[in-house]
Formats: C-alpha cells, sequence, structure tokens
C-alpha cells in the first residue's frame, strides 16, 4: 500500500475494529499510535502485536472527546516522530435505547464520543497536514448513518453527522492535497455488537447479499486503500464495507 515511513493515528485503536486498523497499517509500513481512553491493557496487546510483527507503535492515552486531549494526541505524534500523515478517526461508543427511554446523558456521549472526537482530531491534526501539504483522514461511519436503525437515534445521528462532516472537509482540505473519506462498516462482530442477541446476528446475515458477517480485517483492509496512495484522487466519498447489507 505504500505506506513506508508514513506515521499514521487511529483513534480507539485498543480493541476490535480500530485494533485491525492499527495493525494493518503497520503491517503496510506505517508508525502507528495507538489511541485509547480507559484501555490501557487492550492498547498495550495492540501495540504488541505490531512489535512483534516487526512493525513501530506507540500507545498514547487520551479522551478525543476533549479537544485539549486530542490536540496532546497529536503533540505527542508530532514530538515522536515529526509528522503526521494518516488520521484515523475510529473512537465511538454506543448506548441503545428507544428515543422515548433515551436518558439525555446516553444522548451526549455518544455524541461526544462519535462525533465530536471526529471534529476535535481533524482539527488539531489539520494545521501540520496543510503545512506538509499532504493528508489522508478516514473517519470511521456506519451503515446505520445512512439508513438509520430504531434504537439507534443518538448512533445514527453522530454518524449520519460524520458523513456530512467527511463531505464538508473534504472540500476545505483538498486544495491542501489532502484526502477526506469515510468507512461505513456493516455487521461487524465487535465488543459494540457482541451484546446483541443471536436473533439480530441472524437477521444481519439474511440480510447480507454475500451471507456473512464482516471481519474487523474486512474494514481494516478499506481504510489501508484508502490510506495509500492508490486513492490519491479519492476525497469526499463513504465506502461501504457492509457485504451489500445497505445498497443506496
Amino acid at each position: 500500500m505504500g505506506l513506508q515511513d508514513r506515521v499514521a493515528i487511529v483513534t480507539g485503536s485498543s480493541r476490535g475494529i480500530g485494533r485491525a486498523v492499527a495493525i494493518k497499517l503497520a503491517a503496510e509500513g506505517a508508525k502507528v499510535v495507538v489511541n485509547h481512553r480507559d484501555s490501557a491493557a487492550s492498547a498495550e496487546e495492540t501495540a504488541a502485536a505490531i512489535l512483534n510483527a516487526g512493525g513501530t507503535a506507540l500507545v498514547v492515552q487520551a479522551d478525543v472527546s476533549r479537544l485539549a486531549a486530542a490536540q496532546e494526541l497529536v503533540k505527542v505524534t508530532l514530538d515522536t516522530w515529526g509528522r503526521l500523515d494518516i488520521l484515523v478517526n475510529n473512537a465511538g461508543t454506543t448506548r441503545d435505547m428507544l428515543l422515548m427511554m433515551m436518558k439525555e446523558e446516553d444522548w451526549d456521549l455518544v455524541l461526544d464520543t462519535n462525533l465530536k472526537s471526529t471534529f476535535n482530531c481533524c482539527k488539531a491534526a489539520s494545521r501540520p497536514m496543510i503545512k506538509a501539504r499532504y493528508g489522508r483522514i478516514i473517519n470511521m461511519t456506519s451503515v446505520v448513518g445512512l439508513a438509520g436503525q430504531a434504537g439507534q437515534a443518538n448512533y445514527a445521528a453522530s454518524k449520519a453527522g460524520i458523513i456530512g462532516f467527511t463531505k464538508s472537509l473534504a472540500k476545505e482540505l483538498g486544495p491542501r492535497g489532502i484526502s477526506v473519506n469515510a468507512v461505513a462498516p456493516g455487521f461487524i462482530p465487535t465488543a459494540l455488537t457482541n451484546v446483541l442477541p443471536e436473533s439480530a446476528r441472524e437477521a444481519a446475515i439474511k440480510a447480507t447479499p454475500l451471507g456473512r458477517l464482516g471481519t474487523c480485517e474486512d474494514v481494516a483492509e478499506a481504510v489501508a486503500f484508502l490510506a495509500s496512495d492508490a486513492a490519491s484522487f479519492i476525497t469526499g466519498q463513504v465506502l461501504s464495507v457492509d457485504g451489500g447489507l445497505v445498497m443506496q
């Protein structure tokens, strides 16, 4: 993928899709900052997997739902490696509930963790990328942001917001040599989806034309492509990695 000597930040990369993305980017030659909010042990496991495979990784704790923390994350990256080429905004959470019973704090938590963190990290990373006139920003959205889902109004709003944000930022940063794209995973077994009943998994498989659930590695491959020079003329796009679950 031509990522040798590139420097990447992957937020929320202590487990699940973020971990797979961090490992994939490192395998393609990038130096990777493994970010977590409160999962130090899991983040160290991600870094260990990278290091054991001969890659380069640095673990940085930061609650990127706070702008100051996102700015510090970028600062540590620049202080360590002198550059920032790739930003993957993957940090996310869910608090599923029907709207009539949803607590305000659960709405705020999901919007802050998923959407505001994307704003925070892009704001912090854009300055060094503009200075370098190069950058790859990949924002993690979801098919739920495209199609909606009952009981997930907060999650859907945050992920749909990321899509609009991605397209707007792509127009702002394109003239500076920076691409901004989004990846929309379908049903991927992770800690966020493992709490769902088996009937939901079966329904997702039945609704997926390719007839299987996706994997974290499926998503990581798409992210690595968008981070590479092979995708140098692609920006403002939403790449669905969902086995055909949601067709637009």
